[in-house]
């Protein structure tokens, strides 16, 4: 007996979208709290600070925080509304008429493959615009004390010699920078200067920096309210060392990729963004099988407590395993396709095999 397209498999679709936009509108709630709790708690020492312009920073942060739980909020979504469906006995109803597993999980199936797609071609382009406009208010708000997860780092050479530079925090893609540091040396590799700046921007044929502070070699230091420091970069080069695939919208990271390559860098980093959002939709259909071989059991066997706590586990060891993937990515020791579609490989096959072995023994 097929359901696909009949009234239980809305039934069963709808009661799976209800469960899963829940859990989804929860995490955002929840993310939004303590986030802006955080970002309160550090703008505690910053005189005049808007309690608007925090949370508006917070506002913009959220969704691209939300959008890497979204595996984990279908994968509870569906959790609850199995277990739900079973402690209501419709599950016994529907396998009394006939029905098995494979028929009755195919609408959260077919709902979280089309809820990925959208995620990627839709709210991925929103969040990555808000993501950068976020790291622009934040910027605003912390100046150097900004952070981005890390260091950015670029060597670039001219004429005068080469120079290093370092920043905090990206905006535009790279061409406006937080927390900068610059270590100048001369065409034989001496060193000759360091400047420290609290933001810099990339103009033709030079870095601009603002509220600079210099440390010649040899020489007391001295403050500078701007100064130029030559530069043979262009925006396209800055963008691999300095832009996060994260900020860059699904529909601009193949012309990101291409760009990169013509211009000699890696875009390991861009190819994969690109390949875990072409993956997303099966990602999160893959978490609504490994939900199903956890949460499928008749409440009166008992140990749904032991099955709720492996799922989650589940989950948890496959976003370990899908961060261990993305380093080894970085690092240049995994092709970026395998990183993105591995954990997606993994976690469906583990799900469909756990079912297999419920249903069919």
């Amino acid at each position: 007996m097929l359901i696909q397209g009949g009234t239980l498999a809305r039934y069963f679709g709808l009661r799976f979208l209800s469960a899963t936009a829940a859990v989804f509108v929860g995490i955002i709630a929840l993310t939004m709290l303590i986030d802006y709790v955080e970002l309160m708690r550090r703008a505690s020492e910053i005189p005049n600070v808007s309690a608007m312009l925090v949370a508006k920073t917070s506002i913009f942060r959220v969704p691209e925080m939300a959008e890497r739980l979204l595996p984990f909020c279908v994968l509870i979504g569906a959790m609850s509304c199995y277990l739900n469906l079973s402690r209501r006995l419709e599950l016994v109803v529907a396998r009394a008429a006939g029905m098995s597993a494979w028929q009755f999980i195919s609408p959260a199936v077919i709902a979280a493959f089309f809820i990925g797609i959208a995620a990627t071609v839709i709210y991925n382009p929103v969040s990555a615009v808000l993501q950068e406009q976020s790291k622009r208010l934040e910027s605003e708000l912390f100046g150097q004390e900004t952070s981005s997860g890390g260091i950015f780092w670029v060597r670039q050479r001219t004429d005068d010699g080469q120079a290093i530079i370092s920043a905090k925090s990206s905006q535009q893609q790279g061409a406006q920078l937080s927390g900068v540091s610059v270590f100048a040396f001369d065409k034989d590799g001496r060193f000759t200067a360091r400047y420290e700046a609290k933001s810099a921007l990339l103009e033709t044929a030079n870095w601009r920096l603002v509220d600079v502070r210099s440390y010649p070699l040899g020489a007391a230091p001295s403050d500078q309210a701007e100064m130029l420091v030559p530069s043979t970069l262009t925006r396209e080069q800055v963008r691999e060392s300095f832009a996060t695939p994260e900020t860059v919208p699904f529909w601009d990271l193949p012309q990101y990729i291409s760009i990169a390559e013509r211009a000699g860098l890696a875009a390991s980093g861009y190819r994969l963004q690109f390949q875990k959002l072409l993956a997303k939709p099966f990602l999160l259909a893959a978490m609504v099988f490994l939900a199903a071989a956890v949460s499928l059991r008749l409440f009166r066997f008992g140990g749904i407590q032991k099955m709720v706590l492996s799922g989650v586990t589940a989950g948890f060891l496959l976003y370990v395993f899908s961060k261990v993937t993305d380093d080894m990515t970085k690092a240049d020791l995994m092709h970026p396709v395998a990183a993105a579609w591995l954990p997606v490989f993994v976690g469906g096959i583990t799900g469909v095999v756990a079912l297999l072995y419920q249903e069919d023994g």
